[in-house]
C-alpha cells in the first residue's frame, strides 16, 4: 500500500507565549526557547531524512521564522512557500494581548475556559477602532474586511482553513507532493480534527505542543489513514 505522508508543525515558542499572554493574530516573536524548538525540529527531520516539495505557512512571523529555520537545516531554502492568514492562529478579540492568569482573575476560570476550550463560542469581541484590530495591518489590506476577525472560536477558525486545505493544499497532495504546513496550535487543530473526524468536544482536549512535527499518512487514495508525533 503506498503511504504518502504529510507533516505538520506549530511553530517554537513566542515571547508572548512565554509571558502567558493571549497571542492570537499579534505578530510575536519566536523566544529563545522557540528558536531553539524549531532548530531541534529542523534536526529532527533531518535526521529522518525528510524533504518537501512545497512548504505552507501563515503570515505570522513566529510560523514563518519557524518555517526558515527547517528550510535552512533541510538545504531546502529554494523550496516553494506558500503563507496565508487563513493558516493564522485563532483570533481571541478583545483578550488578546492580556495576561491570561490576570484574566482569570477578573473574569473567573469557568469562563474563561469556555472561550478558551469550547468549541463555538467565540471570546469578547475586538472593536474595529481598536488599534489591535487586523484591518489595521498592511498584510490584510487586500481582505474585505467583513472577512477579518474581530474574534474566533474554534469552529469559525475552522471555517477559514479547511477551504484553504482543500483548495490549496489538497490537490498537491493528490499529486504526491511532499507536504509541510508550519502554523499555529488552533489552526492545527482544526485542520487535525477535519483530517482524522475527531469529535468536537474531543478536539478540545488535543494540546499540540510547539515545535514537534506531526505525521499523517494517507493511503493511495489520498485518505488519511493514521498520525503520530515524530520523536
Amino acid at each position: 500500500m503506498t503511504i504518502n505522508k504529510i507533516v505538520l508543525l506549530r511553530h517554537g515558542q513566542s515571547e508572548w507565549n512565554e509571558l502567558n499572554k493571549f497571542t492570537g493574530w499579534h505578530d510575536a516573536k519566536l523566544s529563545k526557547k522557540g528558536k531553539n524548538e524549531a532548530k531541534n525540529a529542523a534536526l529532527l527531520l533531518k535526521k529522518k531524512k525528510f524533504s518537501f516539495d512545497y512548504a505552507y505557512t501563515s503570515v505570522l512571523k513566529r510560523a514563518i521564522h519557524t518555517l526558515g529555520y527547517i528550510l535552512d537545516k533541510l538545504d531546502q531554502n529554494w523550496l516553494p512557500v506558500k503563507k496565508s492568514w487563513r493558516l493564522n492562529e485563532r483570533h481571541y478579540g478583545a483578550l488578546e494581548g492580556l495576561n491570561k492568569n490576570e484574566v482569570i482573575e477578573k473574569y473567573g476560570e469557568k469562563k474563561v475556559m469556555l472561550w478558551r476550550r469550547s468549541f463555538n463560542i467565540t471570546p469578547p469581541i475586538i472593536n474595529i477602532q481598536d488599534l489591535r484590530f487586523p484591518g489595521n495591518d498592511i498584510r490584510y489590506s487586500n481582505l474585505n474586511i467583513k472577512k477579518i476577525p474581530l474574534g474566533e472560536s474554534l469552529e469559525t477558525t475552522a471555517k477559514r482553513v479547511i477551504p484553504y486545505w482543500e483548495k490549496t493544499i489538497y490537490p498537491e497532495l493528490k499529486k504526491n507532493k511532499k507536504i509541510l504546513i508550519v502554523a499555529h496550535g488552533n489552526s492545527l487543530r482544526a485542520l487535525i480534527q477535519y483530517l482524522y473526524k475527531i469529535d468536537n468536544n474531543k478536539i478540545l482536549s488535543l494540546d499540540i505542543p510547539t515545535a514537534t512535527p506531526i505525521i499523517f499518512d494517507f493511503d493511495e487514495n489520498h485518505i488519511p489513514i493514521n498520525w503520530y508525533y515524530l520523536t
